[in-house]
């Protein structure tokens, strides 16, 4: 454990950089912190395995963050904000609602398929009893479907209710079915996997008329 002293602020012998931005540190320090707990699950995980994966020493590690719960919960806010966005970026990226519906959808596969790490760190925490922990699962949850329920009220004119009911089918089955296909090894190909829940979706939601058309 002694090479761990590598990287905490003074020059190493090998000449190696050791003091990066606070931002790229900071960087450094949570992408270690992914693969410590994944690998190992938040209760196994020790700071001590955090810092050596990181390659800097303890103290450099808590002038970042107080403690493994902090730096967990960092690693989610991270990570929640990424999947809101992208969804939210599915709804203004195009008028086309079936596009929506479809980007939507590639939002929750693109996530599981470049980011599994994440998504399993989101979704599959062994924290989630955990308040604060639950309390981002649900925050991601709430603004994807936030997201969905305002676009589906200004095209169809339904009550904000009616909407959040709708978007909140939309996340759900989104969420599980890409679940599902990281689970079961990624069997089917990914553009067949959206294209395949994007059209059971979008037959349901295309019933509901825009504004101004009658039913």
């Amino acid at each position: 454990m002694n090479g761990m002293a590598v990287g905490s602020g003074s020059a190493p012998p090998t000449g190696r950089p050791t003091r990066l931005p606070r931002s790229a540190r900071r960087k450094q320090l949570l992408a270690a912190a992914q693969e410590v707990f994944v690998a190992q699950g938040y209760h196994a995980a020790a700071m001590d395995d955090i810092a050596e994966r990181a390659g800097v020493s303890k103290p450099v590690l808590y002038q970042h963050f107080p403690g493994k719960l902090e730096l967990y919960l960092a690693l989610l806010d991270t990570h929640c904000d990424a999947i809101v966005a992208q969804v939210r970026s599915a709804m203004v990226g195009t008028s086309d609602n079936k596009e929506r519906v479809k980007g939507a959808v590639q939002a929750y596969f693109d996530f599981v398929d470049h980011e599994s790490e994440a998504f399993r760190l989101v979704f599959e925490s062994d924290l989630r009893n955990e308040p604060a922990v639950r309390e981002r699962v649900e925050r991601v949850e709430k603004g994807c479907i936030a997201a969905i329920t305002d676009t589906i009220i200004s095209d169809t004119g339904v009550s904000r209710a009616h909407a959040e009911l709708l978007a909140s089918g939309l996340v759900g089955a989104a969420e599980t079915a890409a679940q599902f296909w990281l689970a079961a090894g990624r069997k089917v190909p990914k553009a067949d996997a959206e294209a395949l829940l994007a059209t059971l979706t979008w037959r349901g939601i295309a019933s509901f008329p825009l504004q101004g058309e009658s039913a």
